[in-house]
């Protein structure tokens, strides 16, 4: 049996397809207009005439369906239901793009009932795509019939594990910044990939965990359904499945209950929950293994 979503994630290579023409028509150019938010975030021209762009050929290809956009906000379809909605990021890493620094993507996803069902990220500077459908598998590609699936890494230890995140200081800003490092130094290795770089990099097995603590829904929908298709696991801090959050934790699935030991918000009285999890070490702990050598498996082997 074909899969349900399969026409809608072809729709979203074709969005994705026109979006890159519009992007790329102008990364890098010298009269690129630029301006701030009210909360000093930058938009752009490209921003503004990706977004447009999409929101009209999904007009004109699933008028009955809802448009929620990061510039635009939302365009209620003719539906009555309103299962059906498209989450889009037009340009997810915008400062990125006006510094000409070629980590930058549109996203898009499709949720329904409540659920990412399809996603799309395609990243044209650095030519790049990828794209996740549910029960379809992740893929990454230049086109949706050049493919190869994408798995998360084995990785099961904290000692053995790669981690990017995108600011160091915004910890700061939700009270986890002691939190953050401790777990930082937990970690094998750690750089600062940033945004949807990040998350895609863990589906590959490339890294094993991502986490940001300020978002949006449309700075992550496209990027769970991929994570969970390649067979790892998007949350919020809250622990709460899904892109829902103001927040996210994604893993291979096998480290999740050990980042979200430091990062997860959790009761104020350890006696209210899991103790264990509570509690936040300062310092790494010793590995007590008695030899030099460490066996490590990076692939998934499920």
């Amino acid at each position: 049996m074909a899969n349900p979503y399969l026409d809608y994630l072809r729709l979203a290579h074709v969005l994705a397809d026109a979006a890159d023409n519009l992007s790329m028509d102008r990364f890098g150019a010298i009269d690129l207009q630029v301006s701030t938010k009210p909360d000093m975030t930058y938009v752009t021209e490209s921003d503004q005439a990706v977004e447009d762009a999409i929101r009209q050929m999904l007009k004109s290809a699933r008028g009955r369906d809802t448009v929620l956009g990061e510039e635009g906000g939302v365009t209620e379809g003719t539906s009555e239901t309103g299962e059906r909605r498209w989450i889009i990021d037009p340009i997810d890493g915008t400062s990125n793009f006006v510094r000409v620094v070629p980590v930058w993507a549109t996203l898009i996803a499709l949720e329904e009932a409540g659920e990412v069902v399809a996603g799309c990220v395609s990243a044209p500077a650095l030519g790049r795509r990828w794209w996740a459908m549910k029960d379809g598998g992740a893929h990454t590609g230049k086109s949706f019939r050049n493919t190869r699936e994408i798995r998360v890494s084995g990785v099961r230890e904290l000692s053995a594990a790669s981690m990017s995140f995108s600011s160091a200081p915004s910890w700061e800003d939700i009270g986890k910044g002691s939190e953050f490092q401790a777990l930082l130094r937990q970690c094998w290795r750690t750089r600062a990939y940033g945004d949807f770089w990040s998350y895609m990099l863990l589906a590959e097995g490339a890294i094993d965990i991502a986490a940001e603590p300020e978002l949006n829904v449309w700075d992550m929908a496209a990027l769970d359904v991929i994570v969970r298709e390649a067979g790892g696991k998007f949350t919020s801090l809250a622990g709460v499945d899904g892109p829902w959050g103001p927040n996210a934790v994604a893993t291979n699935g096998r480290l999740h209950d050990s980042v979200m030991a430091y990062l997860g918000h959790f009761p104020d009285n350890p006696a209210d929950g899991d103790p264990d999890l509570a509690l936040v070490p300062n310092e790494p702990v010793e590995d007590p293994t008695p030899d030099n050598v460490r066996h490590i498996q990076f692939r998934h082997d499920d």
